[in-house]
C-alpha cells in the first residue's frame, strides 16, 4: 500500500508537470477528411475548449488497422460522452485514405469521429508518419528523437487547446507513454496473473483485433 500510495502521488506530481508545458500554437489551418465530408482541425473540437486525438496507424499501405492501435480505439467509444462533460472532443487521424477508415470502423463497429489527415503534413509534424527513407536511415526520429520509428506509420496521442480562433497543442505522448491510455490492460495488472507477456516473442503478440479471437 505504501509504494501504491507514493506511485499515486508520483503520478499527480506528473500530471500537474504535464499542464504545465508551454503551449505551442499551431501555425497550419489543418483540414482533414472524414466520412461526413472536409472538417477542420478547430472543427473537431465540437464547441469545446480542448480535444484530444488519437493518431492511430492506419496509412496507405494497409488495408486494416494496426491490432495494437485497435485494442486502444475499442476502449475510445465508451469514453466520449464522459470527455465530453469535461469540455474536451475526441478525434482519431491516421494517414490512410477515408474510404479504408470508415471501411474497418465498421467492421469494428466503431462510432468515435476518424478522419483522414491525407493530403496534410499533420502526421509529420507530431512525428507519427515517416518517410520509406526515413525508417530505412535507422535514425532515431520517434518518440521527440530517443528511439528508431519500426515503420512508416507510429501511434501517439497529442491534446490541444482553443482560445478564441487559435489553436494550441499543449502535450503530446507515444510508444509506453501510451500505456495508460489502455484501461484493459490496466485491469489486467491488478490480477495474479498480469499481463502475463514474459514468456511472448513480444510482450503483444498475443492481440488480435476483437474479431479474431478464437480464430
Amino acid at each position: 500500500m505504501a509504494k501504491e500510495k507514493e506511485f499515486t502521488r508520483l503520478r499527480d506530481e506528473l500530471s500537474a508537470l504535464r499542464r504545465a508545458l508551454p503551449w505551442r500554437r499551431l501555425e497550419t489551418p489543418y483540414a482533414f477528411v472524414g466520412a461526413d465530408g472536409r472538417r477542420t482541425l478547430a472543427e473537431l473540437f465540437e464547441g469545446k475548449r480542448q480535444l484530444l486525438v488519437y493518431h492511430f496507424m492506419l496509412g496507405a499501405q494497409t488495408d486494416a488497422g494496426c491490432p495494437s492501435c485497435s485494442f486502444w480505439a475499442d476502449h475510445f467509444d465508451a469514453m466520449r460522452p464522459h470527455l465530453g462533460a469535461r469540455d474536451t472532443a475526441f478525434a482519431v487521424l491516421s494517414a490512410g485514405p477515408i474510404d479504408k477508415l470508415t471501411s474497418y470502423a465498421k467492421r469494428m463497429d466503431w462510432q468515435f469521429p476518424w478522419l483522414s489527415t491525407a493530403g496534410t503534413d499533420f502526421n509529420e509534424e507530431f512525428a507519427v508518419s515517416f518517410s520509406k527513407e526515413a525508417v530505412e536511415s535507422k535514425d532515431k526520429i520517434y518518440n521527440f528523437g530517443t528511439i528508431r520509428a519500426m515503420g512508416q506509420e507510429m501511434p501517439g496521442a497529442s491534446a490541444f487547446i482553443k482560445e478564441g480562433d487559435d489553436i494550441f497543442h499543449t502535450y503530446s505522448t507515444y510508444t509506453r507513454g501510451l500505456d495508460i491510455l489502455n484501461p484493459t490492460y490496466h485491469w489486467l495488472d491488478m490480477t495474479a496473473m498480469g499481463r502475463d507477456e514474459s514468456a511472448l516473442k513480444s510482450p503483444m503478440a498475443w492481440v488480435r483485433r476483437h474479431d479474431e479471437y478464437g480464430q
